[in-house]
């Protein structure tokens, strides 16, 4: 039986699986093993049209909603693998699609729909500010017809896999502002052109995303007709990349809760002890089942979240929302899916050790759930603010 998620875009959910199946479980063996990027996969994507889902068919891509974007992310995750490599992609169009001037969109969405370019880098979190956007110090000070950017980001993904880069950086200083998000500008930048010319990456060793790099800015020089949108409205574009960001991460940990979960399932039936299935004792089985409920229950969270977005209306708590009962059912499905599977579960043959590394992160990134927790009690239950 089909879930009512599973029924949205079933042609595409199809073609994606069918991708996927040429990138077994050994091919992310290997990779995490060396800490490599999956550019194989990535191309392959890029190829079948899949990071171009969102794109307008009038610059080369799909013209499809945000759910269809959806539907690729959680069908990669399902199958075992993992769109981190890639994902960024889909939800930085948010930001240029909505608020990017008509130059930009033709002169940059045809060749990010063929490939031909890279869109993959957000850089927005900073060492001193962490989840408090409003106190990134990276500064784009105007100089004749470009901006001078100094500063430093930090857990900036896939930038050394990138051509384009989305920055947030501050055009005037916080203390000035009426509102704390004001000041802040939003900046297409070619890192093709950037990297040594006043940017520097450093690649940071981490237990999974392995693209995660920290950034500095010295004196880089970005066109002022790279600006995106309107000069110290950054904070207000961003969201919509924001936005489709944690609901198309709530996708991806959607399809990680229903791989743990078939994971656990078939192993509880094949393997046995004591004589018989260990899926036959309901302290194996009602913990999966759990997990399966809790798991499904969210996915319908992302779906609303998604079409709220698609239809143009304010999606920022549903986003939210969905996002964290989407990261807590797939840490569930994990942490259910390795108590099944016992000491197997840490061996790297079964690919649930790698995966329940991958779903972890969710959990903290690209918003943590405390931050989201504080979101929801002062703009949904109007609770006073803890910060």
């Amino acid at each position: 039986m089909k879930t009512a998620t599973e029924l949205d875009y079933p042609e595409i959910r199809e073609a994606v699986q069918a991708l996927c199946a040429r990138f077994p479980g050994e091919y992310w063996r290997a990779l995490d093993k060396e800490k490599s990027y999956p550019s194989g996969f990535v191309a392959a994507l890029t190829e079948a049209g899949f990071l171009a889902t969102l794109i307008p068919e009038a610059y080369g891509g799909s013209g499809l909603p945000l759910a269809a974007g959806c539907a690729v992310l959680e069908e990669v995750h399902r199958s075992g693998g993992n769109g981190a490599a890639c994902h960024a992609q889909m939800y930085t169009m948010g930001t240029l699609l909505r608020h990017g001037s008509d130059a930009q969109k033709a002169q940059y969405l045809p060749l990010i729909a063929d490939g031909s370019l890279r869109l993959q880098a957000f850089a927005v979190t900073e060492p001193t500010s962490g989840t408090d956007t409003s106190r990134i110090q990276t500064r784009a000070i105007r100089d004749g017809d470009h901006y001078v950017v100094n500063g430093q980001k930090v857990f900036i993904s896939r930038t050394e896999h990138s051509d384009l880069m989305i920055l947030l950086a501050r055009t005037k200083p916080r203390e000035e502002c009426a509102k704390h998000t004001d000041g802040m500008s939003v900046f297409l930048v070619d890192m093709r052109e950037a990297l040594g010319n006043g940017l520097t990456i450093n690649p940071l060793d981490t237990m999974m995303n392995h693209a995660s790099t920290e950034l500095f800015f010295d004196d880089l020089r970005v066109p002022a007709e790279n600006l995106i949108g309107a000069q110290g409205q950054g904070f207000r574009c961003i969201l919509d990349g924001m936005n489709a960001e944690r609901i198309l991460i709530g996708a991806e940990c959607i399809g990680d809760a229903r791989w743990f979960n078939e994971k656990a399932a078939d192993y509880a039936t094949q393997r046995e002890v004591f004589g018989r299935p260990i899926g036959a004792n309901q302290g194996v089985q009602f913990p999966i089942a759990r997990a399966h409920i809790q798991a499904e229950a969210a996915a319908l969270m992302v779906r609303e979240a998604a079409q709220t977005y698609d239809a143009g209306k304010p999606a920022g708590s549903l986003a939210n929302m969905a996002k964290l009962l989407a990261s807590e059912a797939s840490w569930l499905a994990a942490d259910t899916c390795i108590q099944t599977f016992g000491g197997y579960g840490f061996t790297t043959d079964f690919d649930v050790e790698r995966k329940f590394r991958e779903t972890r992160l969710y959990q903290v990134a690209p918003v943590s759930t405390n931050l989201i927790l504080s979101h929801v009690a002062t703009r949904e239950l109007g609770l006073p603010r803890s910060f």
